[in-house]
C-alpha cells in the first residue's frame, strides 16, 4: 500500500474573527432616526481579543484560504503535518469548508507561541496516541520549556487493520529566523541558533526513549534551517538508537520555478524563499521529511509542490511530501 506523508507551513490560517463578545441589547432605531451607540468591551471574561506585540491577529484572506485548499487538495495525502494553525476549531471550520471534510482524524494541542500559532496532523487513516511536547526542556535550560510550539507526536493507524500501528509522526516548528529589530543582529541570531540547537536536541532524545531501532516514525515540519545547518546537526548524526534520512534532497517538482537572479537550486531541494530589500533572494529546504531506518528501504519518492509566483501561493511555504510502499 502507497501511503503519502507530508508537511506544510499554511501561514498564519487563523479563524475569521478578531474579536468575541455578547452583547445583551441593542437599542432600536426609527426609520426616521439615526443613532449612534458605544459598547465597552470590558469585562475580560466575556471578551477576547487576539493580538500580538500590540497589533490585532487577522485571520487569513479567504482568497488565500481557497489556495491553501487548492493546493492540499491536489496533493491529495493520507497524512499531512501542519503549521501556524490557530486552533483545532479553525482547524475544523478550514477542512469542512474548503477540503470537503476529506480529512476525518484532526489532531491539535494547544502549544507555547505567543501568537497563537499551533503544530496540527490531519489524517484519512485513523489514529492513535496523540502526545504533546510542549513540556520538555533541555538540560542547558531547565527552568524554561524549550519548544517554541510544540513536537507533536501522531499514531497513525492501518486504515486495513485500525488494531494495527503503521507509522508515528513527530510535527514540528522551530525556532524562526526572525530578529526583532530591537535586537542587536549578530546577538539575536546567535540565541535563535542556540534555541533552535536545544530544540533539535530534544527531539532527537525523545525520539530515542520513544523509538524502536527498527521503529516505523517520520520527523517532519517546519525546521527553519537548512538539513545540513549546525543547528540540526544532531537529526544527521546517527546513533545507536536512530538513524535519520532527510528525504528531500532530490524532490519532484510538480512544476518548474519562477525564474530568478539568481536561479533557485536545481536539485529542487528547497520550500523557502526570502528576499531582503537590494539582497539577492534566499532558497532554503526549511521543511523537511526526516525518514526512520526501516522507512529509508520503503522511500518510493519525494515531492515539492513548487509555487507559481515569488511571494508564494497562500503561503511564504511550499509543501513535501513522500510517498512510502507500506
Amino acid at each position: 500500500m502507497d501511503v503519502a506523508v507530508g508537511t506544510f507551513n499554511l501561514n498564519n490560517l487563523f479563524s475569521r474573527f478578531n474579536f468575541q463578545a455578547e452583547i445583551s441589547a441593542v437599542h432600536p432605531v426609527d426609520d426616521e432616526e439615526r443613532l449612534t451607540s458605544s459598547y465597552v468591551f470590558d469585562d475580560p471574561k466575556r471578551v477576547r481579543i487576539r493580538t500580538y506585540k500590540g497589533k490585532l491577529v487577522k485571520g487569513i484572506d479567504p482568497e488565500e484560504q481557497k489556495v491553501l485548499a487548492r493546493r492540499i487538495r491536489e496533493m491529495d495525502l493520507d497524512v499531512l503535518a501542519v503549521q501556524e494553525v490557530e486552533d483545532i476549531d479553525t482547524l475544523r471550520f478550514f477542512v469542512a469548508q474548503h477540503l470537503g471534510g476529506a480529512y476525518p482524524h484532526l489532531s491539535l494541542i494547544e502549544g507555547n507561541d505567543p501568537r497563537l500559532i499551533d503544530v496540527a496532523v490531519l489524517s484519512k487513516f485513523p489514529v492513535g496516541a496523540v502526545t504533546s511536547w510542549q513540556h520538555a526542556v533541555h538540560p542547558d535550560v531547565p527552568g524554561k520549556r524549550v519548544f517554541s510550539r510544540d513536537l507533536l507526536e501522531v499514531q497513525v493507524l492501518d486504515p486495513r487493520d485500525p488494531d494495527k500501528h503503521l507509522l508515528t509522526v513527530f510535527n514540528n516548528h522551530l525556532k524562526s529566523q526572525f530578529v526583532d529589530r530591537a535586537t542587536d543582529p549578530e546577538e539575536g541570531k546567535r540565541l535563535a541558533d542556540e534555541l533552535r540547537t536545544r530544540q533539535a536536541d530534544t527531539i532527537v532524545r525523545i525520539i530515542g526513549e520513544r523509538t524502536r531501532p527498527d521503529g516505523r516514525y517520520i520527523v517532519l515540519g517546519d525546521m527553519n534551517d537548512s538539513p545540513d545547518a549546525p543547528t540540526l546537526a544532531k537529526l544527521a548524526e546517527p546513533t545507536g538508537q536512530l538513524s535519520l534520512t532527510e528525504a528531500l534532497a532530490h524532490p519532484e517538482e510538480t512544476r518548474e520555478p519562477k525564474p530568478d537572479n539568481p536561479p533557485p537550486p536545481a536539485s529542487g531541494a528547497w520550500t523557502h524563499r526570502f528576499k531582503e530589500r537590494g539582497q539577492p533572494a534566499k532558497y532554503e529546504l526549511f521543511d523537511q521529511i526526516w525518514l526512520s531506518e526501516s522507512l529509508t528501504t520503503r522511500h518510493k519518492s519525494s515531492h515539492i509542490d513548487r509555487r507559481t509566483n515569488h511571494g508564494g501561493d497562500g503561503s511564504d511555504h511550499d509543501p513535501a511530501w513522500v510517498v512510502l510502499d507500506l
